[in-house]
């Protein structure tokens, strides 16, 4: 497990802007979301106005390239999520320019268009956007970062932010607030610190009961 701090975040973000992916990738670094989960995103999943992105589905590829479409694997993976203000704006953009080169094609964008696809409709395979993140973080001088990573990027900073592990466990789509905090205890400053103080104090100001009479 990786995870980018805030300058490497800025310059893949800086590398992926001019790139067919842009969305996809802030997408990914702004919400947590697993790459099925980005891939199965339909229009109707996006609410810009009550400012929510619904996860419902997941794409993934057989063997032989056969494309299927799955439910979430627990009731906690089917879970909203909201999008960042900045997220939200290039979610919309991003939309405007889906809808127009549709339109250059003759085709019509409705609920059911694939949120991050090719602009004719076709899913676009995971294989393709791992295959263009290895590429962009390259081009950034971060070769280690794999696409996985965005999203333990964005459950660190989150955490670092003091924002309660279990509003991250709800982001995620973790199953138990347990997984979060397995994996990113490490992110949440000085928690070994603060339960300490926090027992010393709760023993300071016990109040103090006479002992018993003996006899």
């Amino acid at each position: 497990m990786r995870w980018l701090n805030l300058q490497e975040l800025q310059r893949v973000l800086a590398a992926a802007q001019e790139t067919p992916y842009y969305a996809a990738f802030y997408t990914a670094l702004f919400t947590g979301l697993r790459r099925s989960e980005l891939l199965g995103l339909r229009v109707r999943d996006i609410d810009l106005t009550l400012s929510t992105v619904r996860i419902s589905r997941a794409l993934h590829t057989l063997k032989g390239g056969k494309v299927v479409v799955t439910e979430p694997k627990t009731d906690k993976g089917r879970r909203s999520v909201a999008p960042t203000p900045s997220n939200a704006v290039v979610l919309r953009d991003h939309l405007d320019k889906l809808r127009d080169d549709m339109a250059l094609l003759g085709l019509p964008m409705n609920d059911d268009t694939l949120l991050f696809a090719w602009p004719d409709g076709r899913p676009l395979l995971p294989s393709t956007l791992t295959h263009n993140w290895l590429r962009l973080v390259r081009r950034a001088g971060l070769a280690w970062v794999r696409l996985h990573d965005a999203r333990h990027t964005h459950a660190s900073l989150i955490l670092a932010q003091n924002v309660h592990p279990k509003i991250v466990q709800e982001r995620l789509g973790h199953s138990s607030i347990a997984i979060t905090l397995d994996l990113y205890s490490h992110a949440v400053p000085g928690i070994q610190q603060a339960a300490a103080l926090g027992f010393d104090q709760a023993v300071k100001t016990a109040p103090v009961e006479a002992p018993a009479a003996v006899g």
